[in-house]
């Protein structure tokens, strides 16, 4: 693939969807500052190296249940047995006898093991008179023990690079002991929109005007990721404001994103700014919606220039810039979940040559059996329409039409988060 500059040719190279994902991959590398912290202050970050175990977790054989603790010796297998109770291990105070044959210790979830023993038998198992129980057949040898090193082993890994610090986590490091652990920092990500005609909430519209829908749609997507959002606003088509934005974002974020002004012939300054700033490639991506897409750098900031439609906006996000982003972050990415199901729209139109993305919605019937259908009209400009999906029916480079019954790739919006 050649790396073509936008701004030498009248007409950007058209790019297949997989072409450009493959370039914005070779461009990027992960954050590079890493910081050590305390381990609740990780909560979302990724973890900047892999984290051994130093200790066995749990660190001593212990009982998994409320019980009585045996040596599967004196498991009875015809007739029933009685056990003398030598004492009890609790939780943190374990028993230091050792129990001989013919004897059982009571024992508590967490407690320690005694000595000459190896199973646990639950207390609703048993009949207790005294200091004498009786344990009926049917039990086996181990049964109700938790053995040291079960969960994490010395010199184990217990979380690797890349791994994004969640509630499982912040307990996997505390049950090691530690206090802090290294981090790659949380993502800045600065953006804003283009657009004489565009307004914030609050004003006024005049002819032609519309309310700025896109920012709120990336900054719910930005802060969904976990990452330190700048919503810079509505920037003017001038030239100035362009440039200043453009140099505030480099100076503030580790990433800038901006909705319209990419598209072949806009009448603004995006283009011409970003020439003279930037190292920016322009293409235009054999997709729909989301057609014009820019990617570079400004300064040391990647720069994502997403299309101006509000669909356009969320597709081009989600199908390239999120995966950027949390590989920036230091994230391990994975494959998105992507299911087969057949599609009961009547007839879904297609041209090879480009990707769509229709959004759909995934139903279950009362058998259980799930199929997805378009949510109706696709217009990039049709917000509405990705509220009422909770998937993208995937046409790929080379489908065509899609008739009722034909199976058909689908990602579910959960994939997505």
């Amino acid at each position: 693939m050649t790396n073509t500059d936008c701004f030498s040719a009248t007409t950007p190279p058209t790019m297949s969807f997989d072409q450009a994902h493959a370039f914005i991959s070779e461009q990027i590398q992960v954050i590079s500052c890493v910081n050590k912290v305390a381990i609740r202050s990780a909560l979302g970050l990724y973890i900047a190296e892999d984290v051994h175990s130093t200790i066995n977790v749990p660190s001593h054989i212990n009982s998994a249940m409320d019980g009585y603790a045996i040596n599967a010796k004196d498991i009875p297998v015809n007739a029933e047995a009685r056990l003398d109770v030598a004492g009890t291990s609790f939780a943190g105070k374990p028993l230091t006898l050792n129990i001989m044959p013919g004897q059982c210790a009571r024992i508590m979830t967490g407690g320690v093991m005694p000595a000459g023993t190896d199973t646990v038998i639950m207390q609703e198992d048993v009949q207790r008179s005294g200091d004498t129980v009786i344990i009926q057949p049917g039990h086996q040898p181990g049964q109700n023990v938790r053995l040291a090193g079960e969960d994490l082993a010395i010199g184990e890994i217990a979380l690797k690079k890349g791994q994004k610090v969640m509630p499982a986590e912040l307990g996997i490091l505390a049950s090691l002991g530690l206090s802090e652990v290294k981090v790659y920092r949380r993502l800045r990500v600065a953006f804003f929109s283009t657009g004489d005609e565009l307004r914030s909430i609050g004003d006024t519209l005049g002819d032609g005007d519309i309310y700025d829908s896109n920012r709120y749609s990336l900054y719910g997507m930005l802060t969904r990721l976990g990452f330190d959002v700048l919503d810079m606003g509505v920037v003017a088509d001038c030239k100035e404001d362009i440039e200043r934005a453009f140099s505030d974002a480099a100076d503030n974020a580790d990433i800038i994103i901006t909705s319209g002004g990419v598209s072949v012939g806009d009448a603004d300054f995006v283009k011409e700014t970003l020439n003279t700033m930037g190292e920016v490639k322009f293409w235009k991506v054999a997709m729909k919606p989301g057609r014009p897409l820019a990617f570079g750098k400004v300064k040391n900031a990647f720069f994502f220039g997403l299309p101006g439609n509000p669909v356009a906006v969320m597709v081009t996000f989600y199908q390239f810039v999120q995966k950027a982003l949390l590989t920036i972050a230091g994230a391990q990415t994975k494959p998105r979940l992507q299911l087969q199901l057949p599609c009961t729209s009547a007839f879904l139109r297609k041209t090879p040559g480009r990707t769509e993305f229709i959004r759909g919605q995934i139903t279950t019937d009362d058998t259980g059996r799930m199929s997805v259908a378009s949510t109706g009209k696709q217009g990039s400009g049709i917000l509405h329409s990705m509220s009422a999906a909770n998937c993208f029916i995937v046409l790929k480079h080379d489908d065509g039409i899609v008739n009722v019954g034909d199976m058909v790739h689908v990602e579910p919006f959960d994939g997505f988060i």
